[in-house]
C-alpha cells in the first residue's frame, strides 16, 4: 500500500504542479494536533487578512479516502482562505484502508467539535462555521453534516460540497456514461470504495453514501458544484435535488465542458473562477447567517 500511495502522491504532486498557481499568501497559518478516538490528527489554520473575529470553513481534502494531505490541499486552502476571507482548517484524518470506515467521519466530526470549540481562540467566530470539501473529502463534509444533526451539534451554517461522492454503489448513470477518458475511471473509483469499506460496510448505510440517507431534513443550507464529464455528477446533483425535497435552502451548480475537479486547474484554466464563485457562495450564506440578506431561492441549476 506505501509504494502504491507513493505512486498516487506523486501523480498528483506533477498534476498540481502542472495544472495549479501557487496559491495566495494568507496572513498567517498555524499547525495544532488534535486528539481523536485512539490517535491525534493534524489540523492546519489559515488566517485571512484584516481584524477578526472570522467566519470559520472546515475543509477536508479529497483523494478516494486512502490519499491526500494537509500539504496536498494546500492550494485549495490558500485560495479559499483569501478569496472568502473565512479561517481556513484544514483536517488531516486518517486514512483508508489502514483506517477504514468510519475512522475518517469519525476523525472528522471529532476535529469540527475541537474547531467549535477553540473557534474563538483561532480568530474565529463560533456561530459562524462552514464546512465543505472536495470528493471524498465532500462525502465527507456531508456525512460529518448528517453526524451533526444527529448527534445535536456542533451547529454548520453551510456545507459545500465540491465534485461530491454521495452514492458509493457506483450505481449513477454518470459512472457508466464517463468510466473512461475522463481523469476519474470507474475502475479507480471501485478501488477507493474496496478500500474505504474493505467488503465489510453495506454501501448504502447513510454515513457512507449520504444520497441513501432517509431523512434529510435539518441539515444546514448547502452549495453543490459538479462538473459535466464526471462519474460522479449524476449522485452529486441527485442529492442536492434531495435536499431540495427536504426544504435546505441548496445552491446547485455544475461546470460544463470539465471532467472531475478541472474548474480548479487555476494554471490551466484561470478563466473558470471555481474560487471566485465559491468565495461569493461562502460569503452569502454568511451574511444569510448573520440575517443580512439570503443566499438565494433553494432550487437547483446549472
Amino acid at each position: 500500500m506505501s509504494e502504491a500511495r507513493a505512486r498516487s502522491t506523486e501523480f498528483q504532486q506533477r498534476l498540481r504542479d502542472a495544472y495549479y498557481r501557487p496559491g495566495p499568501e494568507p496572513a498567517a497559518t498555524l499547525d495544532s494536533q488534535v486528539p481523536v478516538e485512539g490517535a491525534e490528527i493534524p489540523l492546519r489554520c489559515y488566517r485571512p487578512e484584516g481584524k477578526g473575529p472570522f467566519p470559520v470553513h472546515v475543509y477536508l481534502h479529497g483523494g478516494g479516502f486512502w490519499l491526500g494531505s494537509i500539504e496536498g490541499s494546500d492550494i485549495s486552502c490558500r485560495e479559499i482562505c483569501v478569496a472568502s476571507g473565512a479561517l481556513v482548517v484544514s483536517v488531516g484524518y486518517r486514512l483508508a484502508p489502514e483506517h477504514r470506515f468510519p475512522i475518517p467521519a469519525e476523525d472528522c466530526y471529532a476535529a469540527l467539535c475541537w474547531v467549535a470549540e477553540h473557534a474563538s481562540e483561532l480568530g474565529g467566530e463560533p456561530a459562524m462555521i462552514s464546512i465543505g470539501g472536495e470528493s471524498a473529502g465532500a462525502n465527507l463534509a456531508a456525512v460529518v453534516a448528517l453526524m451533526a444533526r444527529d448527534r445535536r451539534g456542533p451547529e454548520i451554517s453551510l456545507q459545500v460540497l465540491s465534485v461530491a461522492v454521495t452514492d458509493l454503489t457506483g450505481s449513477q448513470p454518470s459512472v457508466e456514461e464517463f468510466a473512461e477518458g475522463y481523469l476519474l475511471s470507474r475502475a479507480g473509483m471501485r478501488t477507493q470504495r474496496e478500500h474505504y469499506l474493505g467488503g465489510m460496510v453495506d454501501p448504502r448505510h447513510p454515513y457512507v453514501s449520504p444520497l441513501f440517507s432517509p431523512d434529510l431534513c435539518g441539515l444546514p443550507p448547502a452549495l453543490v458544484v459538479t462538473m459535466e464529464f464526471d462519474p460522479h455528477r449524476d449522485e452529486a446533483e441527485a442529492y442536492a435535488r434531495r435536499l431540495v425535497e427536504a426544504g435546505i435552502v441548496t445552491v446547485q451548480r455544475r461546470f460544463l465542458g470539465h471532467v472531475h475537479g478541472s474548474a480548479m486547474f487555476t494554471a490551466l484554466l484561470p478563466e473558470t473562477g471555481y474560487y471566485k464563485f465559491l468565495a461569493r457562495a461562502m460569503r452569502a450564506a454568511y451574511a444569510a447567517r448573520r440575517g443580512y440578506c439570503s443566499v438565494g431561492s433553494a432550487g437547483v441549476g446549472h
